[in-house]
């Protein structure tokens, strides 16, 4: 009697074990198809467009010269995604859409999204030849540089500069909200871009002076829009290769998706070259989509480091531990993380 009781209550335990379903990994595997749907909807301006208030699919087709046949299938799908809403047999934006994707808005952050439509999407296709070979997949597998192509166009390279502004916006406003600038009177951010990072610190700071440092070729596009800003008289730009040349000497040094692109010796290299330009008491702020210590829960910092690996012959992402071991080893006396806005976070070093 005691067997027999035993085994209903083991079928019973097994009766109520949840079921074992490949759902998610089939949302993943085809996860694709919902990022292509979207990238090609910045692509066609569909969100710009949509800012400017709500139309029908008809309308939609018109204005984006769309053919009838898919243009109610794409629009619903942005809508099941939560890209679009629909209130009866108009589409509009998302509050998210349109503030992050309208292109007329200082707030778009698409510029990073068109990037990945344009190239990275294609080059991704060829990951599984990176991790077998541990070599770039962009350009570089056929003879060309893709960064030395950008920098040699000025409108690509202001697009580029622009997206990076776009990628670097909300981390940008929690780093003049979160980090102590009271204390400090002077900044640079090295590999500046556009200037989004000392922008924003500057606005929110306005005892502050400081600037950015980047190529020459950038010099034109900082200066403009920092001017668009107000700042010229409180931002400047510093000419130089951060490699080649001295850093710029300031209170606070920041590096924000920097060291990344390198391998770890010259990660070492640029964090010791920010500590000779740092005075005692000076401040290190290192920002990227950090991988968690755990390497569990940012999901896309570690996708940005297998990025990396597309893109560059030796970068990769890190944790923040791993950097706060770096800066130690640099001679920085006092170091700490903290999170930013989204993936965000900051790994600040004090000398």
């Amino acid at each position: 009697m005691a067997a027999k009781q035993r085994g209903r209550t083991n079928t019973t335990k097994a009766r109520k074990q949840p079921a074992v379903k490949p759902d998610a990994i089939m949302q993943l595997g085809m996860g694709f198809w919902g990022s292509k749907t979207l990238l090609s909807a910045i692509e066609l301006g569909l969100f710009t467009e949509l800012a400017k208030g709500a139309l029908d699919a008809d309308a939609i087709q018109d204005r984006l010269s769309l053919h009838p046949r898919g243009v109610r299938d794409f629009l619903d799908t942005l809508v099941s995604l939560g890209m679009l809403q629909r209130r009866g047999s108009r589409y509009a934006n998302t509050p998210e859409t349109n503030l992050f994707l309208d292109r007329n808005k200082p707030s778009y952050a698409g510029g990073m999204l068109e990037m990945c439509n344009a190239r990275l999407y294609k080059f991704w296709g060829s990951l599984t030849d990176g991790l077998r070979t541990g070599l770039p997949q962009n350009e570089a597998k056929e003879g060309g540089n893709f960064f030395a192509a950008l920098y040699a166009d000025p409108v690509r390279l202001e697009g580029f500069l622009k997206a990076m502004t776009g990628l670097s916006f909300g981390a940008a406003r929690a780093i003049a909200k979160r980090f102590p600038w009271k204390q400090y009177k002077t900044f640079v951010d090295v590999g500046c871009a556009q200037g989004g990072v000392p922008v924003q610190v500057a606005l929110a700071h306005p005892h502050l002076t400081g600037g950015g440092m980047d190529l020459p070729v950038v010099q034109p596009i900082f200066e403009s829009y920092v001017r668009e800003q107000g700042l010229e008289k409180r931002l400047r730009f510093h000419l130089g290769d951060f490699f080649t040349a001295p850093l710029p000497q300031a209170d606070v040094i920041i590096m924000g998706h920097i060291l990344h692109d390198w391998d770890l010796e010259e990660k070492r290299m640029l964090l010791r070259k920010a500590y000779d330009a740092l005075p005692k008491g000076g401040a290190l702020i290192v920002h990227e989509s950090l991988i968690d210590d755990d390497r569990k829960t940012n999901t896309l910092g570690l996708l940005m480091s297998l990025n990396m690996l597309i893109e560059t012959p030796g970068g990769f992402d890190y944790t923040g531990k791993d950097c706060r071991g770096w800066m130690k080893e640099a001679g920085f006396r006092r170091t700490y993380v903290e999170p930013l806005a989204g993936p965000d976070s900051m790994v600040v070093g004090i000398k």
